[in-house]
């Protein structure tokens, strides 16, 4: 469960992350702990986090813009980062063109990884016919 503290994203940027997603057959929007996001094959790609655009670049990609002040790491709670996620920098998550770079580079990255498979606890209480359906 988020702690109350976190905050709203501002519409703006709400606008602006959904104007910029990239066009993807695959490409499904979903909220992530309230906050919108984007996930392709069951991974998350990119989303909002507050007032900041979080998108997945791997470990490799997520150390290499870090390394060169490109971007900071996630860190949704202390003690928690999120390997191979970034924080947008604020000035590029206000510029459209910039924005939709990154969160090219995201969908690039996350499609090369393989598709999720349903986690079997969520089926859990689902009668068998059911999930025959």
């Amino acid at each position: 469960m988020p702690p109350t503290s976190w905050k709203k994203s501002p519409p703006e940027l709400v606008e602006r992350f959904s104007a910029a997603l990239p066009a993807h057959p695959d490409l499904v929007r979903k909220p992530m702990f309230g906050y919108p996001a984007a996930f392709v094959n069951g991974n998350m790609v990119c989303g909002l986090f507050q007032d900041s655009v979080v998108v997945r670049l791997g470990k490799e990609g997520a150390s290499e813009v870090i390394a060169n002040g490109a971007a900071h790491e996630f860190v949704p709670m202390p003690g928690r980062t999120m390997t191979g996620y970034v924080l947008v920098p604020a000035e590029d998550a206000q510029n459209s063109t910039f924005l939709s770079a990154w969160l090219m580079r995201a969908l690039s990255y996350t499609l090369t990884l393989p598709k999720k498979v349903a986690d079997k606890k969520a089926s859990k209480g689902v009668s068998p016919k059911a999930r025959a359906k």
